[in-house]
């Protein structure tokens, strides 16, 4: 069954690569990508309880559009209302995910490799991971011995073994260069002031530049392994007191510690062209950090932007979505990084769990539609036991690998993912997209060559007909009931 989808997956993602229209760009004026009049639309849908998994499914041809009715359900682009600059969409390798990686056989290394990056996969173009340990290590540890300030011990030898060979892999794989970017958990517990890496604490002040410092070297060990860094995280969640590795800062701190501390030292390095991200957490308070950092005109010049998570609703209630708007109104020239997302309370029976996908598609298209530039997932690959994982948080990710069979297994998530990713390019920008009823959930980006990629999500238990509207051009579709469909053109 595996060789079977293995074939299945070559097939269609090669004839993804010969199907896309390519349509011929008349002029780029003031970052606006020209596309001349559609002719043509193909449709790629995944749906529940059928074998669709990111399958061409139709072609169809644009006719001239008429007025829509009251009783029509519709999906309207604007081509000429276009906003913000999209980098990537990707997931993270973390120590868990390389770990297991390490434990597969070669031939299935290669087909994972290939199911995430380049054309004849989903094509992830952004990367994270972390700077030393975190839940998803095997243990906590660090680059240097405890108690040491000056950093004279620093080496990421320990990286060397697993997770950079699989970094590496991955960037040679990418169809596009991969922006790679690195985030901590935790200082060294002696930096804190504790016995602990876990459980909270916050940075002492004396330790403010070591701190800094530390992330200086960590980019240059890497990018000394042929690994460019794009950017770093400050803080992975600054306001959580985790059971895992975790440091608390208040905006106040977070803004001071940039602006004092790591924005200066990394110009003094030689590394002031990193794009520095702060938050690095939930939506729910992400207006108040923003408003403190880049409402402080010395903290805010070190700033890139703001990056975000998706776990606020363990309060209850709907992700704050109208919170990253606010933050774009209110800042509009710093940019929103969606920086990690995960499905938690992994069980092995629920690999298929169709909710799973759901979430990551609401998610990705409410982001993008309020002014994401990109996007995020946390571990690229578990195990069967959904880590591994030194403290039990034990997560789902997009594929998971069953060590004791050497299977990997495709979730939902990752064909929703790739929904995105595979035609949604760097450099494309997001063109205005709006819904006759609240039925459907859309976006659409235009790529630089011209084409567009209009994502439609169907939460419901209806097939449903509609019709999209482009540049008084429009076609009519049906989307089967818990399905997604992108419509290149």
């Amino acid at each position: 069954m595996r060789n079977i989808f293995l074939l299945f997956l070559s097939i269609f993602f090669a004839s993804c690569s010969q199907n896309q229209e390519k349509n011929s760009i008349k002029s780029v004026n003031n970052n606006i990508i020209k596309m001349d009049t559609p002719s043509a639309i193909k449709v790629y849908t995944t749906a529940e309880g059928t074998d669709l998994k990111l399958s061409f499914t139709n072609e169809l041809g644009f006719t001239p559009s008429k007025q829509p009715l009251e009783t029509d359900i519709a999906v309207f682009v604007n081509p000429e209302k276009q906003f913000q600059e999209f980098i990537g969409i990707g997931g993270a390798i973390t120590d868990a995910s390389s770990e297991v990686f390490a434990k597969l056989s070669k031939d299935k290394q290669e087909e994972f490799i290939k199911a995430y990056y380049g054309s004849e996969g989903i094509d992830y173009s952004l990367l994270r991971t972390t700077i030393h340990s975190c839940d998803f290590s095997s243990e906590s540890y660090t680059y240097i011995e405890e108690g040491d300030k000056e950093l004279s011990t620093f080496n990421i030898d320990r990286d060397k073994k697993l997770r950079i060979p699989m970094i590496k892999r991955a960037m040679a794989a990418a169809s596009d260069s991969l922006l790679f970017y690195v985030s901590p958990w935790s200082p060294p517990a002696f930096m804190k002031g504790k016995k602990d890496m876990l459980k909270g604490g916050s940075l002492l002040p004396e330790y403010f530049d070591s701190w800094a410092l530390y992330y200086a070297k960590f980019i240059k060990a890497y990018e000394a392994e042929g690994m460019p860094v794009w950017g770093l995280t400050i803080q992975n969640e600054p306001m959580a007191v985790q059971t895992w590795e975790s440091c608390v800062y208040t905006a106040e701190q977070e803004r001071d510690f940039l602006k004092n501390h790591l924005g200066p030292i990394l110009e003094k390095e030689g590394l002031g062209d990193k794009n520095i991200v702060v938050w690095d957490h939930n939506r729910d308070l992400i207006s108040h950090r923003a408003n403190t950092i880049f409402g402080d005109t010395e903290a805010a010049k070190y700033a890139w932007g703001i990056g975000f998570h998706w776990y606020e609703p363990w309060a209850g209630g709907e992700p704050m979505w109208d919170n990253l708007k606010n933050v774009k109104e209110s800042f509009p020239d710093k940019e929103l990084l969606f920086t990690e997302g995960c499905v938690e309370k992994f069980l092995e029976t629920d690999y298929q769990r169709w909710s799973n996908a759901e979430r990551y598609g609401k998610s990705m298209i409410n982001d993008f539609n309020s002014g994401t530039v990109g996007w995020t997932d946390w571990n690229i690959l578990l195990d069967h036991t959904g880590g591994p994982n030194h403290v039990g948080n034990y997560c789902f990710a997009p594929i998971h690998a069953d060590t004791r069979t050497n299977e990997l297994i495709y979730t939902p998530s990752y064909f929703y993912i790739g929904h995105f990713s595979k035609f949604i390019h760097p450099k494309a920008r997001r063109v205005s997209t709006t819904c006759s009823r609240s039925h459907l959930m859309s976006t659409t980006f235009i790529n630089e060559d011209g084409t567009i990629a209009t994502i439609v999500m169907n939460e419901t238990e209806e097939k449903i007909k509609y019709k999209i509207i482009v540049a008084q051009k429009e076609t009519e579709l049906v989307i089967p009931p818990h399905a997604i469909q992108t419509l290149v053109y």
